[in-house]
């Protein structure tokens, strides 16, 4: 089934505004670390080189998501990384590490990780790997 343009225009209007989105976490990610490792969970590995190459999956994964070629795969790849830092987000959560010199409450803490099931299917239908809940894909 393909989705009618008015559909297709959101699909473009979503992917333009995720792709816009991870290219600026990137670019945060890449050149001020400090609050991504505050975050990073202690069992992680080598957080200063993790925190680089999560910078550079973002702005990868931004280009790649607005290239025809690569779109599908930027979009399951998007989707996964969501899936990956997830944990981070929740270290976030219970530390209430001090960000931007403000303390963000759980009115801020809860909605984020509520909303990172969202930014899945967000990659996921921004890189035309589904159609839902719009369709079935052809």
């Amino acid at each position: 089934m393909t989705l009618t343009p008015r559909k297709e225009r959101l699909r473009t209007t979503l992917r333009w505004l995720l792709a816009a989105i991870y290219l600026i976490a990137g670019i945060a990610h890449l050149s001020i670390p400090h609050p991504f490792l505050r975050i990073t969970p202690a069992w992680v590995p080598f957080p200063k080189t993790v925190i680089a190459l999560t910078g550079i999956c973002e702005v990868a994964g931004a280009i790649a998501l607005l290239t025809t070629r690569l779109r599908w795969w930027a979009g399951v790849l998007l989707a996964a990384y969501a899936v990956c830092v997830y944990p981070a987000n929740v270290k976030h959560a219970i530390d209430q590490v001090l960000v931007a010199r403000e303390l963000h409450s759980l009115w801020y803490h809860v909605p984020r990780l509520l909303f990172q099931p969202v930014v899945v299917w967000w990659a996921l239908f921004a890189g035309r790997v589904t159609d839902w809940p719009f369709g079935r894909r052809a």
